[in-house]
């Protein structure tokens, strides 16, 4: 049994796409951000970086102690490599999976992420900054765009590679953005948003949006965090 602390982020549905796509029975523990929860010690124990997603896995592989895991990549590699699924065992065809994986854990969600804060939380509208990760997530889009041009995923077959990337791509007209402008990634994301485990993930959020909280008090609580606030 997997315990999942979840919120309805691109980074939570994530793990919740991979774990109905792979039918791997699990418990969510919403860990509601924009109230502070991620703040309880309870959570900062199996999540130091006070982030969700995180896991506890009550069964790893080798029968030992339960292991928690931190940061949405790292959960989506320890959970294809449990199970064997979603990742390749061929060492090429595993290094294309992890390529775009980091691609999308270090590029396309730090890019549309930023993009998110300076279009719809920051106090103040700041021209430059917005225009720089509009046009940086894009960019980004047009990479993914050229890749998909001659195959039906990322890496060739549906991985953890797609699962990381797709969440962050859903809020694309947020950000910014026209499929239109991109035909092979439109596909790609029509092909995604079909599969029975991706509606059921995103099922799971609708339970949760009666919780969430206006963006003044998410931005207090999210955006005003510093060094004396992780060492408290």
């Amino acid at each position: 049994m997997i315990d999942l602390y979840y919120w309805t982020t691109p980074n939570g549905h994530k793990i919740t796409i991979f774990l109905e796509e792979v039918e791997l029975p699990y418990t969510i523990v919403p860990i509601n951000i924009g109230k502070g929860d991620q703040f309880q010690p309870e959570f900062l124990k199996i999540a130091p970086n006070n982030r969700i997603p995180a896991i506890v896995d009550r069964e790893p592989a080798q029968g030992s102690e339960p292991i928690s895991v931190f940061e949405s990549g790292a959960i989506l590699l320890y959970l294809a490599d449990k199970i064997g699924k979603l990742i390749p065992t061929d060492l090429r065809d595993r290094v294309e999976v992890l390529q775009w994986l980091f691609w999308q854990v270090g590029g396309l969600g730090p890019m549309a992420g930023q993009n998110h804060h300076f279009n719809q939380y920051a106090p103040e509208k700041i021209p430059y900054a917005i225009d720089r990760y509009v046009k940086e997530t894009g960019r980004l889009y047009g990479v993914l765009n050229q890749r998909l041009s001659d195959r039906e995923f990322v890496a060739g077959e549906y991985s953890i590679a797609d699962i990381s990337i797709y969440p962050w791509v859903v809020p694309y007209d947020r950000q910014g953005q026209n499929l239109d402008d991109f035909p092979h990634l439109k596909r790609w994301f029509a092909a995604i948003k079909e599969r029975p485990a991706t509606i059921r993930a995103y099922d799971k959020a609708e339970t949760f949006k009666n919780q969430t909280v206006s963006v003044e008090d998410a931005r207090s609580i999210l955006f005003n965090q510093s060094a004396t606030t992780t060492q408290r």
